[in-house]
């Protein structure tokens, strides 16, 4: 058995598993070859999100580049609206694309210190309207006029002497005039036509003339003390219920040669007493009357004074009523006493902030808005508009244009020889404006004569009161005169 079992082959070695199946696999080349990762996608991609990127991130810098360079000026104005100064506004910018100017229509009535107060606080506009008798009052707030604007000898040769006067502060200019206005004499043409009066030249003829030209409810219509007045040869005489007194009694002292800072002695008198008279001893005037306004737009009036802008009161209240504007009378002139013809100037100018960081760009947009093309389109604007006439021109070049203007020829004739001072009236500066506190005083001095008070005392305490006024403003000196 061992041999038996030695030569018995060996039985054969169980055989290898199987593997387990496989599942059929596709021999694609795209999953066979290896995946490769899209970059140049990704790069561009990236180059487009980049540029994108950049593209955004300059149109911020661009934009924000304009809003660093854009210029935005606010302008104050007063009289004018929008709709006349528009215009003017949008030819600017067009030439000056980086420029935006806004303007501000203001309502008269506490105007000075709403402005005064925006200007305290810093928020007050770059360009703002103020009239020529607050120069002192705001001579803190104001911006020097540049000499690339206006040198001092382009500014006197081109507007007139009340403007170089009244809109200096120190050694510089400090505000430009737009337009200029005055005092003139209105007459009733009808009442002179049927009268077959001429138009009174002085004083003294005017003080005739209205005497001819008054009626009361006498039996010979003559005017006397109790008598109802029923048409006025002039409406003078009184300090409430005379339009624009205040002009006409420091016109006479003009005239008189009288120094308004420091009124005094016989010729300060005599203006007050000439002032008074028409109450006093001629009873032309008195104070149950209406305004002289009224009076004078409703026919009752022979003589009236006023500014330009009083046309349009007029022709509103009585469209059909027949006047025409004169110069002023004048007084006898005594050349050895430097006497001389005085008018009387009263307008409104425009200035710069002198806070503002836009004060150059503003007095660019002044210096356009100055030129004789810029002044000539304001006017057409506002006779476009409806009015009779536009703002009077402040310039001397610009005269011509006027003179044969039936509404303005007056004012521009006395224009050379219109001055002014720190009293006006319809400037509605408040209570504790200049114009108001001086009023006052002025107010007193002719009550006092109206009264049959000494015109002595009237002219000592109206003096008095003058200094203590102008002291508040450092102004207590004696006038200068306007050379021509």
């Amino acid at each position: 058995m061992a041999l038996e079992e030695s030569i018995i082959p060996p039985a054969p070695a169980p055989p290898p598993p199987a593997p387990p199946p496989q599942q059929s696999v596709t021999t694609s080349p795209q999953v066979v070859v290896a995946r490769k990762f899209p970059f140049k996608i990704i790069i561009f991609l990236i180059l487009a999100l980049v540029l994108a990127g950049g593209g955004f991130l300059a149109f911020k810098l661009l934009g924000n580049f304009t809003s660093l360079t854009s210029t935005n000026l606010t302008w104050w104005g007063l009289w004018e609206p929008e709709s006349i100064v528009r215009p003017l506004i949008d030819d600017y910018q067009k030439d000056h694309p980086n420029i935006k100017i806004t303007y501000v229509q203001q309502s008269p009535r506490e105007y000075r210190e709403r402005l005064q107060t925006a200007l305290g606080q810093g928020k007050g506009p770059d360009i703002f309207r103020l009239h020529n008798s607050w120069v002192p009052m705001f001579r803190s707030d104001l911006s020097p006029v540049p000499s690339s604007v206006f040198s001092a000898q382009s500014f006197d040769s081109i507007f007139y002497p009340a403007a170089r006067s009244d809109l200096k502060v120190g050694a510089n200019y400090a505000a430009i005039p737009l337009m200029y206005d005055g005092l003139a004499m209105f007459i009733n043409d009808e009442l002179f036509a049927a009268s077959d009066l001429s138009i009174p030249k002085t004083w003294d003829d005017l003080r005739i003339v209205a005497q001819s030209l008054s009626q009361c409810d006498t039996s010979d219509g003559t005017c006397a003390a109790g008598a109802k007045v029923i048409t006025s040869g002039a409406a003078l005489g009184t300090a409430d219920n005379v339009d624009h007194w205040q002009e006409i009694l420091l016109t006479l002292m003009l005239q008189n040669n009288v120094n308004l800072n420091a009124p005094s002695g016989k010729s300060a008198e005599d203006a007050l007493s000439y002032y008074t008279i028409f109450v006093r001893e001629d009873h032309m005037w008195d104070s149950t009357l209406p305004s002289s306004t009224f009076q004078f737009a409703a026919g009752r009036v022979g003589i009236y004074f006023g500014p330009s802008w009083r046309i349009f009161d007029i022709l509103a209240q009585n469209p059909s009523l027949k006047f025409t504007t004169h110069p002023l009378p004048q007084l006898p002139v005594d050349p050895v006493r430097g006497e001389q013809p005085a008018a009387w100037a009263t307008y409104w100018a425009e200035a710069v902030n002198k806070k503002s960081p836009r004060a150059a760009a503003a007095w660019e947009f002044l210096k356009f808005l100055s030129t004789p093309e810029s002044l000539q389109k304001l006017y057409q604007n506002a006779v476009a508009s409806g009015r009779s006439f536009g703002e009077i021109y402040p310039r001397t070049d610009m005269a011509a244009s006027l003179q044969d203007s039936p509404h303005a020829a007056a004012f521009i004739a006395q224009a050379p020889i219109a001055r002014s001072w720190y009293l006006a009236s319809s400037t509605w500066d408040g209570s504790s404006g200049l114009n108001t506190r001086l009023s006052t005083y002025f107010t007193d001095a002719v009550n006092t004569v109206v009264k049959n008070g000494s015109p002595v005392t009237a002219v000592s305490t109206l003096a008095a009161g003058i200094n203590q006024v102008l002291s508040t403003y450092g102004l207590a000196a004696p006038l200068q005169p306007v050379k021509n």
